[in-house]
């Protein structure tokens, strides 16, 4: 079966370029127009990549992003008419991969999808190997976590970070280095995707947050993961 993409965005000039941007790809595109219909459209055809307007009539990008995220862990690109960092904060905490800011050329979008359909692929190791950070387990050829026992629910993109992570217990990653490993920009990037995606990941599979064990903050360097 080829990629399906799901795009939502309610000017039917852009959504039109879009879709034939994608079609140009080889991509199976469907289009919606508000996020009632693109919700309906997800449960009946579930997409290999969603992109998201954040100016939606009806329940906004945010609202949907959550309702998508809370059943699929689905990569999900936010599309915003501004670079606010308020705007793309509020995005990626809603369960968003990625972020891109109008007007965009067709060929970043696609590189773009095709970074994040390189990120679904299951990470190259040990089919039998079990990565273990204390009470925190990753297994890389089943894209699952466990905690003390528990699975965690997370998305593609936050287990690629603990897989990445997990390949050098010992050393530092800076935000230059993850935005390249995990997200696959050659390019300076932004900082809050990693930010924002170690944010989440605490949340999850940290006891306290706050005072976090297991993905660490080596100040004024970047993160690490120990045991």
């Amino acid at each position: 079966m080829g990629t399906r993409i799901l795009t939502v965005e309610d000017d039917e000039r852009i959504r039109t370029s879009v879709r034939l941007a994608l079609e140009d790809e080889g991509w199976t595109v469907d289009e919606a127009a508000t996020g009632e219909a693109a919700a309906e459209l997800f449960t009946a055809n579930p997409a290999d990549v969603v992109l998201i307007d954040i100016m939606l009539p009806g329940i906004d990008g945010f609202e949907l992003c959550r309702q998508i995220r809370g059943k699929s862990s689905v990569p999900i690109v936010m599309v915003t008419a501004r670079s606010d960092t308020h705007d793309v904060v509020a995005g990626l905490e809603a369960g968003a991969d990625d972020y891109m800011t109008k007007p965009f050329a067709p060929k970043e979008l696609s590189a773009r999808i095709r970074a994040l359909l390189r990120r679904i692929r299951p990470t190259e190791r040990d089919e039998h190997a079990v990565l273990e950070f204390g009470d925190l387990h990753i297994v890389p050829a089943e894209g699952r976590v466990t905690l003390r026992g528990e699975d965690v629910p997370v998305t593609k993109t936050e287990f690629k970070l603990l897989c990445v992570l997990a390949q050098d217990p010992s050393g530092v990653f800076s935000r230059e280095v993850l935005l390249k490993k995990v997200w696959d920009y050659d390019y300076f990037g932004d900082g809050r995707l990693v930010d924002v995606h170690v944010r989440r990941l605490r949340m999850k599979i940290e006891i306290d947050p706050a005072n976090p064990q297991h993905v660490v903050t080596v100040r004024g360097l970047g993160y690490r993961l120990q045991s």
